[in-house]
């Protein structure tokens, strides 16, 4: 900016003229002070002064650089918002380096905003979600499989252990062990308790355990029995195999072990499962097992019966003739009680004793007739009725339990045979159980005529179907469909 005054004016006062002379030369001093030596443009043409270390964006005003943002050097170009390469200077000015100024706050321009050297915020916190997802997918997917997985097995004291990832005797590897498809499943590893004793025998009866049974019924305890029939029969299975299912005189049972559980179902009438029936370690059959004229289709191999006096007694009378004249026997044929009432105390002692039932609805029956003649305590097994009461509140806790009728549900003899082998075995199919196809097939595989499936009162088959439906799905057991 240029001032000019007339040195020469008479109507100014001496006094005034040398205050002006003095205003003018201090202009003269700010003018030569301006950048370049160059007259101040006008507020029109006048540049805006740019902070040292800033930068020029095209569409952008010059921005300061951060503390922690260097500078670009002599040569250097910064680089461009948009990703494609560096910047290209702004019209009418040139890229000025300089040393970075101190940040003013958290953000590039001295407030709250996306740091300037870094992704944007959006795709950082994008990016930060994307590892957590993939974190947690590694944990509930991959981690469990390499982590050591629980012990699963029972103490010797109610089950003889074995080995899940072993081999058996004929070399074949136990590839799908269940303890390992429980711990997978989010819903079955809070259901299943490994830890709850499978089998009642001698050695875990003391008055601890007769208090504790004696506040529940049959078959979940012992309320209303008498101490001295129970007292009586446990003392004769007093033996550890009894407290072993799979405990045998001669070769040991197989590492993995590969249980078949046959129900009677329709379903396997014309199904041909026999020979994949017979292929695994242990076969369980439950009630009216028919096997004579149905080879082909349930196989003719029998290592467990399951059964309570009622349904064996029911089946013999109900299924005499379609073939169900007496109950499996064999050598190595091992029967599982199911204790569901004092008969099957009494039942269990005549047996081992070798004498006819004392008293009861069965009294005076020998039960050599129905095990054979040969019948030791080596060949009974015992459910435990606080085992019973776990399957029941875990697995198959019905809503019939909320109605009159909870003095008689339970389990089916079927499910609690099932629930048996997945607790004790490495792998188990199930063949002849209710499916979600059920209407196409007859009752029983061995009825000559189709007869519609009978939902019994004491028991819930809808809600069993749907346990083994869900077990399947979850590898925990293979279910034969048809």
């Amino acid at each position: 900016m240029t001032i000019e005054m007339e040195d020469s004016d008479p109507s100014i006062p001496t006094g005034a003229r040398r205050q002006q002379r003095a205003l003018l030369s201090s202009l003269r001093v700010k003018d030569r002070a301006s950048p370049m030596g160059r007259e101040v443009p006008s507020k029109e043409k006048r540049e805006p002064r740019v902070p040292e270390g800033a930068v020029r964006i095209p569409g952008h005003r010059w921005r300061r650089l951060p503390a922690t943002c260097p500078a670009p050097g002599r040569g250097e170009q910064p680089a461009n918002p948009t990703g494609a390469g560096p910047a290209p200077p702004a019209a009418g000015g040139e890229l000025r380096p300089g040393r970075p100024l101190e940040a003013r706050g958290p953000g590039c321009m001295g407030r709250p905003r996306r740091p300037c050297c870094g992704p944007p915020r959006p795709l950082l916190l994008l990016l930060l979600l994307g590892a957590a997802c993939l974190g947690i997918l590694f944990l509930y997917r991959w981690l469990p499989e390499r982590l050591p997985a629980r012990n699963t097995k029972l103490p010797r004291a109610h089950l003889k252990p074995k080995s899940s990832n072993s081999e058996t005797r004929k070399g074949q590897p136990c590839t799908r062990p269940l303890d390992q498809a429980v711990q997978k499943n989010r819903r079955f590893r809070d259901t299943f308790d490994f830890s709850t004793p499978v089998l009642l025998w001698g050695g875990l009866f003391t008055p601890k355990l007769w208090d504790r049974l004696s506040r529940h019924k049959v078959p979940y305890g012992w309320k209303g029995l008498p101490h001295q029939a129970i007292a009586s029969t446990l003392s004769l299975l007093n033996r550890s195999e009894s407290a072993e299912l799979f405990a045998t005189a001669g070769e040991p049972p197989p590492n993995c072990i590969r249980c078949a559980v046959v129900g009677n179902g329709g379903i396997l009438n014309g199904s041909r499962q026999g020979l994949a029936i017979d292929a695994h370690d242990y076969v369980f059959r439950i009630n009216g097992a028919v096997i004579k004229g149905f080879e082909r289709d349930v196989g003719t191999k029998t290592s467990f019966y399951g059964f309570s006096v009622n349904t064996m007694k029911n089946s013999l009378i109900g299924y005499k003739d379609l073939g169900f004249t007496s109950v499996p026997q064999g050598q190595d044929l091992r029967y599982i009680f199911i204790p569901s009432s004092i008969r099957d105390y009494l039942m269990l002692r005549s047996a081992i004793l070798g004498t006819p039932v004392p008293e009861g609805p069965d009294k005076g029956d020998r039960p050599g007739a129905y095990f054979g003649p040969e019948a030791s305590a080596a060949k009974f097994r015992l459910l435990h009725p606080e085992f019973i009461g776990y399957l029941r509140d875990r697995f198959l806790k019905s809503k019939l339990m909320n109605t009159k009728l909870d003095v008689t549900y339970m389990p089916s003899t079927g499910a609690l045979m099932l629930l048996t082998a997945l607790h004790t075995c490495d792998q188990v199919s199930a063949y002849g159980f209710i499916t979600w196809n059920y209407w196409k097939y007859s009752d029983h595989y061995f009825e000559r005529k189709k007869m519609p499936l009978i939902f019994y009162s004491n028991h819930d088959l809808t809600l069993e179907a749907g346990l083994w439906r869900d077990l399947h799905r979850a590898g925990i057991l293979w279910l034969y469909q048809g």
